[in-house]
């Protein structure tokens, strides 16, 4: 669906977007008929399950539909960085783990350093350097709050060889330690 683009293929975005008053009932009751749907999946028979299933697809491209709809925050527009901008984006993707240099991902992409940054700050209203930072971030935000992974094994999974490195980046980015993030996560 190109309308859900928005949504699904920026990691760019906000990671949460503010839910007016006027849209809570409705995603509200969109999230509590997936949960319904999905909690009656173990009990059906396969024919069923086939169609459960399809629902449940239905169901979540609604959800996603409503989230699409709402106001993004920032109102930046992902297409204004053009072919540079997309370019960047996958490569960031496949390399955010190993490269933070945005004159190398510049480079690995055919453009000056310049371009990609007119490029990203086009689309998002941030420098190459800072989205690389945020996507290094929201990685390890996500192993910190989703995984057991020892602090230090997450540094080294992002490219960091020391992991007072890695605390350092981590709390410069977040205004907060990896231990205080995680335990943040798991209070919540």
């Amino acid at each position: 669906m190109p309308a859900l683009a928005s949504v699904l293929n920026s990691g760019f975005g906000p990671a949460a977007w503010p839910l007016p008053p006027s849209d809570r009932q409705a995603v509200s009751r969109t999230m509590s008929d997936l949960a319904t749907e999905y909690d009656s999946l173990p009990g059906r028979e396969a024919h069923d399950t086939a169609l459960t299933t399809e629902l449940l697809r239905h169901l979540l491209a609604a959800l996603l539909l409503r989230i699409a709809r709402l106001p993004h925050p920032g109102d930046h527009d992902p297409t204004a960085g053009g072919e540079t901008f997309r370019a960047f984006q996958r490569e960031l993707e496949a390399s955010f783990a190993v490269n933070r240099n945005a004159h190398d991902y510049a480079a690995r992409i055919g453009y000056s350093s310049r371009t990609l940054t007119r490029a990203c700050l086009a689309a998002t209203g941030r420098t190459a350097k800072e989205l690389i930072d945020l996507r290094v971030a929201l990685e390890a935000k996500r192993l910190l709050a989703h995984t057991r992974l020892p602090v230090a094994a997450i540094g080294r999974m992002l490219g960091f060889t020391e992991p007072t490195n890695f605390g350092k980046y981590f709390t410069r980015a977040t205004g907060h330690t990896p231990g205080e993030f995680r335990a943040a996560q798991h209070r919540a």
